[in-house]
């Protein structure tokens, strides 16, 4: 009986063993070598070569700040919109149980076809919203080729499929609190804006804290959205690569004619670092937040 537990897990950390620590752990010896089928060096080591040809890479360079620019038009009003429903659908709403579930059906869409509805959307000529905005007297956008409206139609596709996930995730720790804390507040006089901000947020900052940094590590992985969004069929994140994301240009620099493997490995790694680095940023933020909260 006392083995049980560890039966029950032995099987998943078996499985991540295999596909999950040995493919990292490999890919970061390999990033350190030339790759045998390229190059006159066949397989020597070349030290941090391959990390500081994709750090002075001008691509990645815009690849970087790409992610981060959708990254914050995407996951920042993701988190913001989702506490805000997960609070509505915590009231006592008719037919509450149907828009509880409403919320997660753009989480079930394929993301192929969440891909072709706002590519649709978005068309540079023919799409809806420069229909719309070409009958409200404006110029249509470039959507495919301005650096901020694709970042900003990507991100709306992001957070068409993920809003809904995190709002549930966020109900069920708002549903947790204790209902003496919402009467011991409005006993004291606090009405519903006062008691979110003061009782409720309070109460789920660990949950808060979980959907933060999963949006953090989502939000700087991006891949399916940039890629299905390129219409050129080159897949490099437009022509001047100006929505091309970290993942893709992992992906596009594995398959280049030098070196592919070991720099598309450098540019894992240097992207593991980077989303450590800024989950530790948000873990800090919310720490300082809490402790002044708590003072």
């Amino acid at each position: 009986m006392r083995l049980s537990p560890y039966l029950y897990v032995v099987p998943f950390f078996a499985v991540f063993l295999v596909v999950g620590v040995y493919p990292m752990v490999y890919s970061g010896y390999l990033s350190f070598f030339s790759w045998p089928r390229y190059g006159p060096h066949h397989g020597d080591p070349v030290g941090f070569a391959n990390y500081a040809h994709v750090l002075q890479d001008p691509v990645f360079h815009k690849a970087f700040w790409n992610t981060i620019g959708i990254f914050l038009l995407s996951s920042v009003p993701q988190v913001i919109l989702a506490t805000v429903i997960a609070a509505m659908l915590d009231t006592q709403l008719r037919g509450r149980t149907w828009w509880r579930m409403s919320v997660l059906l753009p989480f079930v869409v394929s993301p192929a076809a969440t891909a072709l509805i706002f590519g649709s959307l978005f068309a540079d000529k023919t799409g809806l919203v420069n229909e719309v905005i070409h009958a409200v007297g404006l110029p249509k956008v470039g959507w495919h080729s301005d650096r901020l409206a694709s970042w900003t139609a990507i991100a709306s596709m992001v957070n068409y499929r993920w809003t809904g996930y995190n709002t549930l995730i966020i109900l069920a720790a708002l549903q947790a609190v204790s209902s003496h804390l919402y009467e011991a507040a409005a006993i004291d006089g606090a009405g519903r804006v006062k008691q979110f901000f003061h009782v409720a947020l309070p109460s789920i900052r660990p949950t808060m804290l979980f959907v933060i940094v999963t949006s953090t590590i989502g939000g700087l992985q991006i891949f399916t959205e940039p890629r299905l969004f390129d219409t050129n069929l080159q897949f490099q994140g437009g022509a001047d690569y100006q929505y091309q994301t970290l993942t893709m240009y992992v992906f596009n620099t594995s398959n280049s004619a030098t070196d592919p493997y070991p720099r598309a490995a450098a540019a894992t790694w240097i992207i593991v670092l980077i989303i450590i680095t800024i989950a530790l940023l948000n873990f800090a933020v919310t720490r300082m937040i809490q402790r002044r909260s708590e003072r």
